[in-house]
């Protein structure tokens, strides 16, 4: 009886055996080419950062990269907030789900602008900022580096200064 269970292990391992070589020379089939219109990229410095109108320079970025924060429907883009830099309390229509992409970013919510309470939202955090309620968020001045967000949502965002007698940025 071990013979022939024997016999039929040797058969069915040579019979892999001689199938490997087709299965590896499948595996080795050219892929086709990347279709741009399909899978669209932009490599880092691709991407076009522009300065906030009514900000100083040096002080926060946008990027769009899908979409219009202005225009209906789903839009993508990433922010940059350099050091020292805040924005002062402000709302939204809609929902913003936000990621830290690099740096650490200081926020809170609330109408009343106090740095000294936002709390650190470093790379890898998420940040969900729901519709109507007042919020501020920036870079404190000891921050070593810019913090960017990815921040995707609908449009149009609808954005409200909640002091529009004042700059919608501080300097801290």
């Amino acid at each position: 009886m071990s013979e022939i269970l024997s016999g039929r292990r040797e058969l069915l391992a040579g019979s892999l055996l001689a199938a490997l070589p087709l299965v590896l020379a499948a595996g080795r089939a050219a892929a086709s080419p990347i279709d741009p219109a399909e899978t669209i990229v932009r490599l880092p410095d691709q991407i076009t950062w522009h300065r906030q109108p009514d900000f100083p320079a040096d002080s926060v970025e946008m990027a769009p990269l899908f979409g219009a924060t202005t225009e209906p429907g789903l839009y993508y883009v990433l922010v940059k907030w350099h050091p020292g830099y805040m924005s002062a309390p402000h709302t939204y229509v809609t929902d913003r789900l936000c990621v830290v992409v690099s740096g650490t970013w200081w926020v809170n919510s609330g109408a009343d602008f106090d740095p000294a309470h936002t709390i650190p939202a470093p790379a890898g955090t998420f940040v969900r900022r729901v519709a109507h309620t007042p919020h501020y968020d920036g870079v404190k001045r000891d921050g070593t580096e810019p913090a960017v967000i990815a921040i995707c949502g609908m449009g149009p965002v609808g954005q409200v200064w909640l002091d529009p007698g004042q700059p919608g940025w501080r300097r801290v």
